[in-house]
C-alpha cells in the first residue's frame, strides 16, 4: 500500500458514494489506473465493504447503552457459543471481547428504557455462558465513526 492507496482509502471514508470518476479526479489519477488500485485494496481486503450510515435517534433507537459481560467458565465452547448467540441478537451493535474482567463489552441499542429493561432481561441475560451483566447508560456519544488514520 503506498500513499496513492491513502488518498484512495481517506475520500472513500469520508465519502463512500463518490462515483470512480470523482474519486479518481480527487486523488488525481485518470479513471483506468484509479479503477484497478480500487479494485485491488477491495481484493486485498482492505476495503471490507460498502454501506449507508444511519442515525439511530432518527430511526427511533434514542437509548443507548453499554453493557458489560462477565462469563462463567472461560472454556472454548462456552465462549463460541455466548459469540455466536450474541452476534445474532440487533439490538448489539459492537461486541468486543476483552482481556481481564469483565470478558465482554456489548454497545446496544434500543428505543426507549422499557425496550432495554426487556433485553436485558429476556435476551442479553439468557446468552450462553452469563454469569453477570453490568450496564451504564450512555449520556452523549462524543465521537462516533472516526475515519481510521491512513
Amino acid at each position: 500500500m503506498d500513499n496513492m492507496d491513502r488518498k484512495i482509502l481517506a475520500e472513500l471514508q469520508m465519502d463512500g458514494r463518490l462515483s470512480l470518476t470523482d474519486l479518481a479526479e480527487r486523488v488525481g489519477l485518470s479513471l483506468s489506473p484509479c479503477h484497478r488500485r480500487l479494485r485491488a485494496l477491495e481484493e486485498s481486503g482492505a476495503i471490507s465493504g460498502y454501506r449507508a450510515q444511519l442515525d439511530a435517534e432518527a430511526l427511533g433507537l434514542t437509548f443507548e447503552a453499554l453493557v458489560f459481560v462477565t462469563m462463567r467458565d472461560g472454556d472454548r465452547d462456552t465462549v463460541a457459543a455466548f459469540e455466536a448467540a450474541v452476534a445474532g441478537v440487533p439490538n448489539v451493535l459492537r461486541a468486543q471481547r476483552l482481556f481481564g474482567d469483565p470478558d465482554y463489552l456489548l454497545q446496544v441499542v434500543a428505543r426507549d428504557i422499557r425496550n432495554f429493561q426487556r433485553l436485558y432481561d429476556e435476551q442479553l441475560s439468557a446468552l450462553p455462558g452469563v454469569q453477570r451483566l453490568s450496564s451504564t447508560l450512555v449520556m452523549k456519544n462524543v465521537v462516533e465513526n472516526q475515519p481510521l488514520p491512513l
